[in-house]
């Protein structure tokens, strides 16, 4: 595949066909349990890349107040157009200017081709608050089949992030859906000040 090419209308086309191999349908068990142990329901979440944006219901479901989802596509953030809590931008992430708490990382990061995680990084670092976080899945494996998905592996993972993040946490994801289950690192980056 021709990275170049993945834009607006690449992915508006697999949202319309449903061909979004990396869809649950559900938000990832992984997020939930993180989520689920989160006490500051105020907290500035950002979802970029958001697609269905499963995990964006599950917060607002458990009362958190202040959620943002992004996605290149139009298509997936139609249903949230009059929500009373989830605010949509249809927009690039990198071009995003405002501040969070939280970036939740479900499958963004896999969706874009590897010349662009400097520019991830760089990005999230300047998103986030002091003290924020990113918390989320990566896969742990490159992928025989050109991507998207794009893989990786831990120490490439500590190697990138570590220049701005303190890694709290990058470990085997024990409670990853069954097909995934080995391939997926659960993984809490704060921001370093």
């Amino acid at each position: 595949m021709n990275t170049e090419n993945l834009n607006e209308s690449y992915w508006t086309r697999r949202y319309e066909e449903g061909s979004m191999g990396w869809d649950l349908g559900y938000a990832s068990p992984p997020l939930v349990a993180y989520s689920d142990q989160l006490i500051n329901k105020d907290l500035a979440i950002l979802i970029p890349g958001a697609g269905n944006a499963y995990e964006a219901d599950y917060l607002f479901k458990a009362g958190f107040t202040n959620i943002t989802i992004c996605d290149l596509s139009a298509h997936p953030l139609r249903k949230y157009k009059e929500h009373p809590v989830i605010k949509t931008i249809h927009g690039d992430f990198f071009e995003l200017q405002a501040h969070f708490d939280l970036i939740i990382e479900q499958t963004f990061f896999c969706a874009l081709d590897p010349k662009f995680r400097p520019s991830y990084v760089d990005q999230c670092y300047d998103l986030l608050r002091s003290g924020g976080k990113v918390a989320g899945l990566l896969f742990k494996s490159h992928f025989e089949k050109p991507g998207p998905p794009f893989g990786g592996s831990a120490d490439e993972y500590k190697i990138l992030f570590g220049t701005k993040f303190h890694i709290k946490e990058l470990s085997d994801a024990y409670n990853s859906i069954t097909p995934r289950f080995g391939n997926e690192l659960f993984v809490i980056f704060e921001k370093r000040v």
